[in-house]
């Protein structure tokens, strides 16, 4: 009597929980930026990732909270982007540092254009709407802080002076980032890769501006 081989180790395993989450958001971020929040379905999302509807529902109980998630997903990644670009030398000077992270989030432009568009899709309908609350609002708020935090840290290691309260900066460092990447978006050559670096360095050098209380951080 004839059995049937076995199949394969690799064909009966199923992908870990983490993984399908991670096909998920990964399927999400090109779809939504494609066709749009409201415009793209759970279906649409399941077959780019190769999944079932049932597989977003499990992992992520709605399309709210499938966005929501996005959102975090790709707001720490942006922030470990950033923390990775300016760690790797700790004598650096503060301008050296500012140069690196300019550097490295226009690069990260080109590599996440799909998040750049769903960013920006975001940040249309929290405004439209006029919520100041809301995944995509706390992540903001939490990356400021965050940021805030970096460049004061970094200051005081590179024994420089912030020519901004650090909350400031920060507030600058984000506007800057998204609005070149906004630019570079639509015309690529208007904005030269190492543009923000050199900007970014700049601002570092500038003595403290008066009345600012540039050293409270």
């Amino acid at each position: 009597m004839s059995t049937v081989p076995p199949a394969p180790a690799e064909a009966r395993r199923r992908p870990a929980r983490e993984e399908v989450r991670r096909a998920l958001l990964d399927a999400a971020a090109r779809t939504f930026a494609r066709q749009g929040i409201d415009g793209a379905s759970l279906d649409d999302v399941a077959a780019a990732a190769g999944f079932t509807k049932g597989a977003v529902y499990s992992n992520f109980g709605s399309k709210e909270g499938l966005v929501a998630a996005l959102v975090d997903d790709r707001v720490s990644a942006y922030l470990d982007l950033g923390l990775a670009a300016v760690e790797n030398d700790p004598g650096a000077t503060l301008a050296e540092r500012a140069r690196a992270l300019g550097d490295r989030l226009t690069a990260a432009t080109d590599e996440q254009h799909d998040w750049h568009l769903l960013f920006l899709e975001l940040w249309q309908r929290t405004v439209r709407s006029g919520r100041t609350e809301g995944a995509f609002v706390q992540r903001r708020r939490e990356l400021h802080a965050a940021v805030a935090g970096a460049v004061a840290a970094h200051a005081e290691q590179a024994g420089a002076e912030l020519p901004l309260p650090a909350t400031s900066m920060a507030t600058l460092l984000m506007a800057l980032s998204n609005g070149l990447a906004i630019e570079r978006l639509v015309e690529p050559g208007s904005v030269p890769d190492d543009l923000m670096g050199q900007v970014l360095a700049l601002v570092v050098q500038a003595g403290p501006v008066a009345g600012t209380g540039a050293d409270q951080h």
